[in-house]
């Protein structure tokens, strides 16, 4: 997906653009993400182009010296990563010595920059742009943030300039992202896997900056590695590229098909950890639990099952995920992890016949049938499993809204008891018949 970049001096309205953007479809903004401040990420369209969104958000410093400092290196970096950027600035204040600035790093950059001029919220602000083209860009967009005047055709010239998506060959591959807090053993667990030292491995938190491919083939499937960034908390989150890794990392699992996550035994299952498991979670993609270093506990009969306990106990209500105690560093069920993935996968892509469904479930439901709402029966007659990339199904009835959550999580228990739905999200719908 292309990747489109906001960048520009602080106060000029670049977070509320961003907003108004992702707004206009389901945008994942997630604290899990790690982003620091203001800053955040998320998908925008526009003529039917999907594209990514940065905000790179303002900093608040001590002195000019040091401002002017971090918002070259924030550029600097937007231009790597992006495929086009949006220069913003503000008709209020006019050009400003650091606009200036940011424009000379931008015009030497060889990417689309698209000067947007900000706050042209009135007839008589449009003539007061007129002195941006002093920046030395061919063409700007007055645009208003607040209501949105301007924007369509802004994003009119973006999308052309945006590279096509192209297919990956491996596109159908699934794939499989491995996701964690810094230093879990996310890197050495795929090394372990592949056999060669394909990813550097340190002491040093951070070492793992992109989300990398790696084919695998084993067990007769074949699927997609995906090392990651590890993701730490906000206010743990430095600037930067650790921004940008956080980012993919959390792309990666928006984009994977099972998450495999992988905390550090020696330190537990912390409130990062159970962040990263929720984000999965709300995506709907398979979780398989790896509890990595487990070489290093002190363990008796009784460890494994006070761990898995514990575990399930932070993860609950979903609490049917695998959890396979491994250690990257000796290769202590480093298979047996990758074949547990593999089993979510398929548990993920499985399909019931509509037939089956209904012999199965309809029995269950008769013996124990939805609580009377307000002197009111509620008759389940039919399910059935919706077309989805992952499990969902549609119970149809005659009082869909008499229907609440415990009753929505007996109906799930029993599809997980019958058909084995081990590591993935069940959704389910109640629609009148």
């Amino acid at each position: 997906m292309s990747i489109v970049a906001i960048v520009g001096r602080p106060n000029v309205g670049k977070s509320t653009f961003f907003n108004r953007l992702i707004q206009r479809r389901e945008a994942i903004v997630d604290s899990v993400s790690g982003v620091t401040r203001d800053r955040h990420y998320g998908k925008s369209d526009w003529n039917g182009k999907e594209f990514s969104l940065i905000d790179t958000g303002g900093y608040v410093v001590g002195s000019d010296d040091i401002f002017e400092e971090e918002i070259d290196r924030q550029v600097e970096l937007a231009i790597d990563e992006a495929d086009a950027i949006l220069f913003m600035v503000d008709v209020e204040n006019g050009v400003t010595g650091m606009d200036e600035e940011v424009a000379q790093l931008l015009r030497r950059s060889k990417k689309p920059v698209f000067l947007v001029v900000n706050k042209v919220d009135a007839a008589n602000r449009v003539h007061d742009a007129v002195e941006f083209y002093s920046l030395g860009f061919e063409k700007y967009y007055p645009i208003s943030s607040i209501n949105g005047s301007g924007s369509g055709d802004l994003l009119d010239d973006l999308v052309q300039v945006l590279p096509e998506t192209q297919e990956d060959e491996e596109s159908d591959l699934p794939r499989f992202a491995v996701v964690g807090r810094p230093n879990a053993g996310k890197s050495s667990f795929i090394n372990a896997l592949i056999g060669e030292e394909r990813f550097v491995v340190t002491d040093i938190a951070g070492t793992t900056r992109d989300s990398i491919d790696t084919k695998y083939n084993r067990f007769g499937f074949e699927f997609n590695l995906v090392d990651t960034a590890g993701i730490r908390r906000k206010s743990k989150v430095k600037e930067d590229l650790e921004f940008y890794s956080v980012m993919r990392s959390v792309r990666a699992i928006e984009h994977c098909d099972v998450v495999i996550l992988v905390f550090d035994a020696t330190r537990g299952f912390d409130g990062q950890v159970q962040n990263i498991f929720w984000l999965a979670h709300r995506n709907n993609k398979g979780v398989v639990i790896l509890a990595n270093k487990w070489d290093l506990v002190e363990k008796d009969h009784k460890t494994t099952k006070e761990m898995e306990a514990y575990v399930k106990k932070q993860c609950e209500p979903f609490t049917d995920v695998p959890i396979v105690f491994m250690s990257a560093l000796t290769k202590q069920r480093i298979y047996k992890a990758i074949e547990t993935a593999v089993d979510v996968y398929k548990n993920r892509s499985k399909r019931i016949k509509t037939s089956k469904l209904n012999d199965t479930m309809l029995p269950l439901i008769e013996a124990t049938p939805p609580p009377a709402y307000k002197g009111k029966y509620v008759k389940i007659k039919f399910c059935t499993q919706l077309p989805t990339p992952y499990p969902c199904f549609a119970f149809f009835c005659n009082l869909p809204q008499y229907l609440k959550d415990p009753y929505k999580r007996f109906l799930e228990n029993q599809l997980r008891n019958q058909f084995d739905f081990n590591g993935v999200p069940i959704t389910i719908y109640f629609r009148k018949k």
